[in-house]
């Protein structure tokens, strides 16, 4: 953050999503553009950015470094080059929209493992066409610092879900981590089973509705065996919301 900035008002949760979605690249171009000028004179807007890009940075550990074909390089420096003038003025004065925009970092994030995650966001902020991947993402972060922790993905159409770890966490031995879901209309939250930290957990979905945007997920510390009642009865571990991959 810029330290002549004025202190940034107490962040509301609405400002947190908008500023999750727009660093997950989920938002249309109209409403990024939007979202970018609002940085540019509320400090709680850009802080809060700042804050996602930060616990998003552990999601390079998600996958082996891959090499974009030089094609697909093309087409997004292409869409870039693209803009209207404007935008690339807007770049200039918001530090936002030209890390959003600068090709060359994309191509270290890359190279460097950031493809599961960081790629795909560029893919569709500069609206190149790919087939999907994921249907919904949720990060798990820890609530006391907001330290990701986990990653759930689901692939599209799919009626099963992937919990994994992007680093370990030590669970004392008489403890466990039970994984939990609910959706704003249910009556109470669902267990989707114990979570063995360090690994990745396959979870069938056949027995739930289907996921929606903004379903809630929290990994809660248990007995050994799971909480003995149909409701988590132990401190949430980590916690987050469901994002609908478009």
């Amino acid at each position: 953050m810029n330290p002549n900035d004025p202190t940034p008002e107490p962040l509301d949760d609405a400002v947190d999503v908008l500023a999750g979605d727009y660093v997950l690249g989920t938002l249309s171009a109209a409403t990024r553009r939007e979202v970018e000028a609002r940085m540019q004179r509320e400090p709680a807007l850009r802080a809060a950015v700042e804050a996602w890009e930060q616990r998003l940075h552990p999601l390079v550990a998600l996958a082996e470094p891959v090499e974009p074909s030089p094609a697909l390089w093309q087409r997004i420096e292409a869409s870039v080059a693209a803009k209207p003038a404007s935008r690339s003025a807007q770049a200039g004065t918001s530090s936002r929209a030209g890390w959003w925009n600068n090709v060359s970092l994309w191509r270290g994030l890359a190279g460097a493992g950031f493809a599961a995650a960081a790629l795909v966001a560029a893919v569709l902020v500069t609206q190149v066409q790919a087939p999907p991947a994921t249907q919904f993402m949720v990060v798990l972060v820890a609530p006391q610092d907001k330290s990701p922790g986990w990653v759930i993905q689901t692939a599209a159409g799919s009626r099963q879900l992937s919990l994994t770890p992007l680093g370990r966490i030590t669970v004392p031995s008489d403890k466990a981590l039970q994984f939990w879901t609910k959706a704003d209309g249910w009556s109470g939250p669902v267990s989707l089973g114990l979570v063995t930290p360090g690994q990745t957990l396959q979870v069938p979905l056949d027995k739930l509705p289907p996921l929606e945007a903004n379903q809630l997920f929290e990994l809660t510390l248990e007995p050994a065996n799971g909480s003995p009642i149909d409701r988590p009865t132990g401190p949430i571990q980590f916690i987050g919301r469901a994002v609908k991959m478009l």
